[in-house]
């Protein structure tokens, strides 16, 4: 048994066990690095645990191995076009490169001036000469923005970003969000370009490669390992909770059972359920109660008619609540949530 725990229950962070998305890596890599890329922005949409913030910090570690990329992370509910532009003017090379470029910030308080320089007062104008004068370096610029929401900056900095990928400026955006949250932006006036922007879902993890884990890190026979990958679903932070506690319990997986559930439900499925709807609510209980998830045994229990399945249908399965691949059936992507949602169903 290795000494310290390699499962991380923390919602963001890059954990030392990760199961690879190497496919879906690929994509954006090669995208952005092709000369000229193929796309300058993937949004990146799933259910919270689902592995979004890691899969972007994946993303922006690897291009950070080259030194004419600059990954810059910014915060959708603050200023976002200051704070690029004062991140890149921090950086000693970059500020070098600014000034020699007549480029004076003083008038935003950076604190980058430039004698004899006219200060510019337009923060999108600042950052376009920032940016024509770090492509004459060979300079790219990455921008990651985690669990994006609809701001007024945010819709200003789209607006922008827009424009920056129109004049062929090297600059690169990476956004987390979930379904909801990504889709109230692209509804926003003049923003209809983000509609264009591919998505990368975070889909489940391969129950294979979970398998490999479990058995790798714990004594177990591929049996039981296969029953512990299972038991996830592949759902991503499932996978590193239920191995968490499998560790803190000396190898025990059914043991670690009952604090695997009570963690999921207290930090990821009450907060989910919160965000549903009745409608929502309703349709999800008559999934958990159905015995095999059929399309008509929900439609029976819930006295539903098509259409109505259909709308509920259709909105969990883009929040990623449900797998509908199956036609004519739905399953749950998260585990044991069945169970939670039979409980906070009947409690209302």
């Amino acid at each position: 048994m290795i000494k310290k725990n390699p499962y991380n229950t923390i919602f963001g962070k890059e954990p030392p066990q990760n199961i690879s998305r190497a496919t879906q890596m690929m994509e954006v890599l090669n995208s952005f690095e092709e000369e000229p890329p193929l796309q300058q922005i993937y949004m990146i949409t799933g259910i919270r645990g689902c592995g979004k913030t890691v899969f972007m910090t994946e993303v922006s570690k690897e291009l950070k191995k080259d030194k004419d990329w600059i990954v810059v992370e910014l915060n959708s509910s603050q200023n976002l076009l200051n704070d690029l532009a004062a991140y890149l003017a921090s950086e000693n090379e970059l500020a070098n490169i600014f000034k020699n470029a007549s480029i004076n910030l003083s008038v935003f308080g950076i604190g980058l001036q430039v004698k004899e320089s006219v200060p510019i007062a337009n923060i999108q104008l600042a950052l376009t000469k920032m940016l024509e004068s770090l492509k004459k370096h060979g300079k790219k610029v990455l921008i990651c923005i985690d669990e994006v929401t609809v701001t007024e900056h945010m819709k200003a900095f789209a607006g922008a970003f827009q424009i920056y990928v129109r004049q062929d400026l090297p600059v690169f955006l990476l956004m987390t969000g979930l379904y909801e949250n990504i889709n109230n932006l692209q509804n926003q006036d003049n923003l209809t370009f983000l509609y264009r922007a591919p998505k990368i879902e975070m889909r489940t993890l391969n129950i294979g490669s979970i398998s490999d884990n479990y058995r790798k890190n714990f004594d177990l026979s591929k049996e039981d390992s296969d029953y512990m990958a299972r038991l996830t679903r592949g759902y991503a932070f499932a996978f590193q909770v239920l191995g968490y506690f499998t560790w803190r319990c000396d190898g025990n997986y059914e043991k670690a059972i009952p604090d695997f559930r009570q963690y999921l439900e207290d930090y990821v499925y009450e907060k989910v359920w919160d965000e549903m709807s009745s409608g929502d609510r309703k349709l999800a209980y008559g999934v958990a109660k159905s015995e095999n998830g059929k399309a008509k045994n929900i439609k029976t229990i819930l006295d539903l008619s098509d259409n109505e399945y259909s709308v509920y249908r259709d909105r969990l399965v883009k929040r990623g609540i449900l797998n509908g691949k199956e036609h004519g059936y739905v399953r749950f992507t998260l585990p044991l949530f069945e169970e939670y949602v039979i409980r906070a169903y009947e409690m209302i």
